[in-house]
């Protein structure tokens, strides 16, 4: 697969790029876009699911999302997607010291969920409130 670039794009594809940089307010779009151009339907599907889910509307606060989104990242090993999403958590305002906690989180959760898993330790009877 290869970068599908704007002028080499369908009808379909350039009108989906400039929606994306219309909305971001950006002069173009990054790889990760141009490479699901090779599916169209995929494309246009994983952006209006980022723009739905990513957008202002929701109960969570636009930084909170970009910092959960880090950390599934993380998790998944995807450096592209922990990157990109780090520098739109940074426009949002999340610190270096807010990225450090989030990633002390993950790399504690992965532990104890790992030890869990391992342990085959079965639920509580009596499960937290908070369930």
């Amino acid at each position: 697969m290869k970068a599908i670039e704007y002028a080499d794009a369908s009808d379909e594809v350039r009108a989906i790029y400039d929606d994306i940089k219309s909305s971001r307010n950006v002069p173009d779009v990054n790889n990760f876009w141009k490479y699901l151009a090779n599916d169209p339907r995929m494309l246009d599907h994983v952006w209006s699911s980022l723009k739905d889910v990513m957008g202002a509307g929701g109960h969570l606060d636009p930084a909170v999302k970009e910092l959960i989104y880090i950390a599934v990242s993380i998790t998944n090993g995807c450096a592209y997607c922990q990157a990109s999403h780090t520098a739109a958590a940074r426009t949002k305002g999340v610190t270096d010291e807010m990225l450090a906690e989030v990633y002390a989180i993950v790399g504690l959760a992965n532990m104890t969920n790992r030890l869990a898993t391992a342990y085959r330790v079965p639920l509580d009877e009596k499960p937290d409130s908070d369930r």
